[in-house]
């Protein structure tokens, strides 16, 4: 792999930062919206940095702390919808998504943890 563009896991997180930015553009709920927008750019963030250290270590690490972005934005998004600021179907939606990307980004942990041995 030559670019973290060509990351299919960049991708996806990274168009769910779009979508969420979009989505929560309007929001007057600032401070939640600052920590959901720091959260969900935090996950291609990071996958992007640590894919550019060109070391499988320190990718693992960053991608560690991609995972835990990703945790960290479902547990907001879970608030979105307590107090209404998202819909119902809006939130499962980029629940969901954010799974898929949180195992999206253990398989590739494992996949670079297995090029360690």
């Amino acid at each position: 792999m030559e670019a973290f563009e060509n990351l299919d896991v960049w991708n996806r997180s990274h168009q769910l930062a779009v979508e969420i930015y979009k989505s929560l553009h309007n929001c007057r709920e600032f401070a939640l919206k600052d920590q959901i927008i720091r959260s969900v750019i935090s996950v291609p963030s990071n996958i992007a940095e640590g894919f550019e250290r060109n070391s499988n270590k320190q990718f693992i690490q960053f991608l560690r702390i991609a995972k835990g972005s990703c945790g960290e934005l479902r547990s907001q998004l879970y608030l979105c919808a307590s107090i209404g600021l998202l819909s119902e179907e809006k939130t499962m939606q980029f629940q969901q998504e954010a799974k898929e990307i949180s195992k999206m980004i253990q398989g590739l942990i494992r996949y670079c943890m297995s090029k360690l041995k």
